[in-house]
């Protein structure tokens, strides 16, 4: 059985880019872990962010075996990169070889065999999510982990989704031309796995995100519709994922303790 290691920005990340997969993974035995660079921007050095509880909770609905913490702050969105929080740095400010090396200690640590990280554009761009892309590269290469999908949508999709959404009258705010450069286009992607069949743990976990689902985000909306649909809707909606394998620089990788013990 392998491991597999999710990196992400944010929790809530974890459902709506790869709950399917890490559902599935679970399913078929597999050692699930769930890193996120960052809790909530408000949260100090020594306060647990309500985030991190919904993101336990998340993770035990899609079978997950552990969540990790990098430990730096929400950068937020919007044009202006806020000074950080006492005790903290915002991760799009964290020096990349320091956070690299973070996650990569964890990847030595889990023995893990596959890190999923995003696409360059970071998906829909948000600073965070950009700083995911390269310290999950760089990690993956001081770990010397095997294999690295960067999670993805095709552009392609991404216009039909807005289609429907529009269709079913669910409340989305966004900048058609910034979906138009948004995540990848169709020829990138490796992989595309079907997760219909774990739909309803996909919008129990979406669900557990409570603060971001009654909040007033500007993904609130879309996120409380989500989950209302009927669990068939939902997976005709969420029911892909799409990744883009990379090509890792070969590294040396010291034994792990699965192979000693063989």
């Amino acid at each position: 059985m392998a491991t597999v290691l999710a990196f992400h920005a944010h929790p809530d990340d974890e459902v709506l880019m790869t709950g399917g997969t890490l559902a599935r993974a679970a399913a078929e035995g597999h050692r699930v872990v769930i890193a996120v660079a960052t809790d909530h921007m408000a949260a100090g050095p020594h306060t647990e962010s309500p985030r991190l509880r919904e993101l336990r909770a998340s993770a035990e609905v899609l079978g997950a075996h552990r969540v990790v913490h990098l430990g730096y702050a929400d950068s937020g969105h919007g044009p202006v990169l806020h000074p950080d929080p006492p005790g903290r740095t915002r991760f799009a400010r964290a020096d990349t070889e320091e956070a690299a090396e973070r996650l990569a200690a964890l990847l030595r640590e889990e023995d893990a065999d596959l890190l999923l990280g995003y696409d360059a554009n970071g998906g829909y761009g948000h600073r965070d999510h950009v700083k995911v892309h390269q310290v999950a590269r760089r990690a993956a290469e001081l770990a010397g982990t095997p294999r690295l999908l960067e999670a993805t949508m095709p552009r392609e999709t991404i216009a039909r989704t807005v289609r429907l959404i529009r269709v079913l009258r669910i409340p989305f705010r966004y900048d058609p031309e910034a979906l138009r450069t948004a995540y990848s286009p169709r020829s990138a992607i490796t992989h595309t796995l079907g997760v219909r069949r774990f739909a309803r743990q996909k919008q129990a976990a979406l669900a557990a995100h409570r603060s971001q689902v009654t909040g007033n985000g500007r993904l609130a909306p879309v996120m409380r519709t989500l989950i209302r649909l009927p669990a068939p809707l939902f997976g005709l909606l969420l029911g892909r994922e799409w990744f883009a394998e990379v090509a890792l620089r070969p590294a040396h990788r010291p034994p792990t303790a699965k192979q000693r013990a063989q």
